[in-house]
């Protein structure tokens, strides 16, 4: 550990921004808290049952993956715009019938590779090419829906019979939930070790902050980038694997806009767009108030278009208190 690193560790946070912190956690479980009686009230008969509770939270589960390494680049100073276009690359990768017949194993080793492949493409480009990462990412997103097209010539992929095991993580149940949430869980624990306990999260933090106090203070600050591009696709390629076990396919479609549910839910959950200051707990809550809203209009038949318009008005406002909250005095 550099002298730098102790100094991250030491360093005392502010009270101010933690009780922010706090109460922003607080606000968003009351959201959800209201969004449930809303629920409950508009559509009783269908919205308090464990099926779709389990469906909420299984459709939770993919866009959370995501949203797990999307809020790491954030916190570190970064975007990524190509997370959707990976997880569709890295489904219809696996579902090829050359890779399919190694069995679901290889399957699933495949998935991750190609995301943490192609999430490595993603920070090389921005760490060590000096490239904005709007710039980076976008170009990825395109390429990678670009390539996904043509190995799957357009088509959607099922996962062959042999491979049910795929399909098991969503159709076998524990406690009453599919297994793609349990496997949503443990990474979000994982994420939240990393970030909170070990010299990485600190890391991240301070890259974000000021990459140039990071870099005096002995943080090798391009490794680091590339790094937490590289977890970004990683966390893509788990998602890959969900969105295989819970659709049976994998497709160039996938994934469609989930870039910007995820920095949605990331901003949303009280991260910062400038980097430097986040929480992983903030994010999930996000996630998981994005979603209700899905299932809530879709239960009360409301047309998609209507969501996104609900969903576009809860971002602006969650910036706005963004930027409020950095005017006012620490």
């Amino acid at each position: 550990m550099t002298a730098g690193d102790t100094d991250l560790k030491t360093a005392a946070v502010p009270k101010a921004p933690r009780v922010r912190r706090e109460v922003h956690h607080i606000g968003l479980v009351a959201a959800l808290v209201l969004l449930a009686l809303v629920g409950v009230v508009t559509e009783p008969d269908n919205f308090a049952t464990s099926g779709n509770v389990a469906g909420i939270l299984a459709l939770a589960a993919t866009i959370g993956v995501i949203t797990v390494g999307m809020t790491f680049v954030i916190i570190g100073g970064g975007i990524d715009l190509s997370v959707g276009a990976l997880m569709a690359l890295a489904s219809v990768w696996a579902t090829t019938l050359a890779t399919q017949s190694y069995g679901p194993v290889v399957m699933v080793v495949c998935a991750l590779l190609v995301g943490t492949g192609a999430g490595l493409v993603n920070g090389l480009l921005i760490a060590y090419g000096r490239l904005v990462p709007f710039i980076a990412t976008l170009a990825m997103l395109v390429a990678a829906r670009g390539l996904a097209q043509r190995m799957s010539d357009r088509k959607t992929q099922l996962v062959r019979p042999e491979n049910d095991a795929i399909e098991a993580l969503s159709t076998t149940k524990v406690l009453g939930l599919p297994l793609v949430v349990f496997i949503f869980a443990a990474v979000a624990a994982a994420g939240w070790v990393l970030l909170n306990r070990t010299t990485f999260g600190r890391r991240t933090f301070a890259v974000g902050g000021n990459p140039e106090a990071a870099r005096l203070a002995g943080i090798d600050v391009r490794r680091h980038t590339l790094m937490s591009y590289a977890l970004s696709g990683l966390c893509c390629g788990v998602a890959a694997i969900i969105i295989m076990a819970r659709t049976t396919t994998g497709s160039s479609t996938h994934g469609d806009l989930y870039e910007l549910d995820a920095i949605a839910a990331v901003i949303i959950g009280g991260t910062l767009l400038t980097g430097g200051r986040g929480t992983l707990a903030g994010s999930i809550l996000g996630v998981l108030v994005f979603t209700l809203i899905t299932n809530l209009f879709i239960l009360n038949g409301l047309q998609t278009s209507d969501q996104l318009i609900a969903k576009g008005a809860i971002i602006v406002v969650a910036v706005l208190l963004q930027r409020r909250g950095l005017r006012a005095p620490t």
